[in-house]
């Protein structure tokens, strides 16, 4: 069995528009939010994030939406922005 068929939160039966979320989803999820916390933290815009980042604003915008999980470089780089936001800011500037 996959993550994408694992069910993590199942729907409810009562509500109609509900849906399972997959553990594949909700590890999507997770990341996404991780992104966008980081984001605000430094009170960057989602174009703005990407631009002094140097990570594809398309992309940006997949991941934290939970569409498309990121890349392990991209999740690397995340953890190494988290850490150091200042430094990572200033190698990508040159």
């Amino acid at each position: 069995m996959s993550k994408e068929t694992m069910i993590a939160i199942p729907a409810d039966p009562n509500d109609p528009e509900d849906f399972d979320v997959s553990v594949a989803g909700l590890e999507r999820a997770n990341m996404g939010q991780r992104f966008r916390v980081l984001r605000h933290r430094l009170g960057l815009t989602q174009e703005q994030f990407a631009k002094t980042f140097g990570i594809a604003l398309h992309s940006l915008r997949q991941y934290e939406i939970g569409r498309h999980m990121p890349p392990p470089a991209t999740r690397a780089y995340l953890k190494v922005i988290e850490a150091e936001p200042e430094m990572c800011k200033r190698v990508i500037a040159g």
